[in-house]
């Protein structure tokens, strides 16, 4: 079990979150359970009869790629760091992964789901993931001093890759946020907290947030998760022509093209593309027609028809030559 507490040392030193370290310390922990054979001598086969394994199990394609991803890792490390010979076997991963398009709320999705959302920590948390786009971990994270109540700013710390960044306060969800505030008596620094139970004043948990969601789904028969209300933020921008280089930063992806997705599911804003596109092309059709219609161009005189002679097609040199033998 060594390298497996030593693995977790590095990547705390590392800076990777607390959650992520969770993760794969799960992940690697449950490998090494799996195996029934000393580390070094894992080969490619032992990790196909690993996913063979994971398969039966039932995980998604996603999850059983993040698996093997995290034990690369792992692995790497043991090469690296703690000397064990042998060969990385996964080197690659091979496994066809679906891309579905990012769900999103339709408009009057979003209004039945803000109707039944009548706490008013629950509404200020949702708010702020629906009109600012934040991850359920960053909303987790947030503390009393990231709001910027007078310039409508929101600070996120240490978000996704260890990024900060900002983001900006619709006029609901800095409502949302200053009726919640006004309410809230915890002294800790964490803006969202628990309100009932043993665990009252404290930092409300990820899990703790998502059963919330999962409830007012149930309540409204809305298809919502914490996610979905950052996917809608990022579709509704879109549709209303917000760059897509500016809602990047809002969302804090490191990648354009992962934005990008979002334009797939743009359809109010591919709609309008293609309804100006089109009238574009219909004008240049009728264009085409008016001039067809034209009636100068209807009474310009037909051309003359071709003259075709008696010899046309054969060969001429020899048809002469033989008139000139019977003259």
């Amino acid at each position: 079990m060594a390298p497996i507490e030593s693995f977790r040392r590095s990547l705390k030193r590392k800076n990777y979150s607390s959650q992520t370290v969770k993760t794969y310390m799960h992940i690697v922990t449950h490998f090494i359970e799996w195996l029934t054979i000393p580390l070094a001598s894992v080969t490619r086969d032992t990790m196909g009869a690993y996913v063979d394994d994971l398969q039966r199990r039932h995980l998604s394609p996603k999850t059983i790629t993040s698996y093997l991803q995290t034990v690369r890792l792992f692995l790497d490390y043991c090469i690296n760091e703690e000397g064990i010979v042998m060969n990385n076997p996964v080197t690659k991963i091979a496994i066809r992964l679906p891309k579905p398009l990012p769900r999103h709320l339709k408009d009057d999705q979003v209004t039945s789901l803000l109707a039944v959302i009548k706490k008013v920590r629950d509404r200020a948390m949702f708010m702020v993931m629906l009109r600012c786009g934040l991850r359920v971990e960053e909303v987790a994270r947030l503390t009393v001093d990231a709001v910027e109540y007078q310039r409508r700013q929101l600070f996120v710390a240490n978000g996704k890759g260890a990024k900060d960044r900002m983001v900006y306060l619709s006029d609901d969800a800095h409502a949302a946020l200053a009726a919640y505030l006004e309410k809230r008596s915890s002294k800790t620094r964490t803006l969202f907290v628990v309100e009932k139970g043993p665990l009252k004043g404290q930092p409300i948990s990820v899990r703790g947030i998502q059963k919330r969601i999962e409830y007012y789904a149930r309540k409204s028969g809305v298809a919502a998760s914490c996610h979905s209300l950052r996917h809608t933020m990022a579709t509704q921008l879109l549709n209303a022509d917000a760059p897509l280089s500016s809602i990047q930063d809002l969302l804090g992806h490191s990648h354009i093209t992962t934005t990008q997705r979002y334009c797939r599911v743009a359809n109010l804003k591919v709609q309008r593309d293609y309804h100006r596109a089109m009238e574009v092309v219909m004008q240049r059709m009728q264009a085409l027609d008016d001039d067809d219609e034209d009636p100068r161009r209807q009474h310009r005189p037909p051309r003359p028809a071709r003259v075709f002679s008696i010899t046309e097609g054969r060969n001429p040199r020899k048809e002469d030559l033989h008139e000139k033998q019977k003259g």
